[in-house]
């Protein structure tokens, strides 16, 4: 197999646990996968629109778990409430079967 091609990646849903401060900033502190595994942010490195890196719309979260860069994403629900609510997700492979 071409080590150059990327796995075709798909929308994983989960749900975060999410902090505001003051200035109404939204800050995730933690992924809960829904098998039930719990996994701590250990720190947001950066925040931008999800257009920049990967033309999805909403937000990307650069974070950091257990040491590792992942990227995680607020989906805007723009038909609902002006954009107001929107689902967490993260991009990964297929499971293989």
């Amino acid at each position: 197999m071409d080590s150059s091609v990327r796995p075709r990646m798909e929308r994983v849903y989960v749900k975060v646990n999410s902090d505001f401060d003051s200035t109404g900033y939204m800050q995730p502190c933690k992924i809960t996968w829904s098998d039930g595994r719990t996994f701590t942010i250990d720190q947001v490195r950066d925040f931008r629109p999800a257009t920049s890196l990967y033309g999805l719309h909403g937000d990307c979260y650069t974070v950091v778990i257990h040491g590792i860069e992942k990227h995680l994403f607020f989906e805007r629900l723009e038909q609902t409430f002006g954009g107001r609510f929107g689902r967490w997700f993260v991009l990964a492979a297929p499971e293989q079967t």
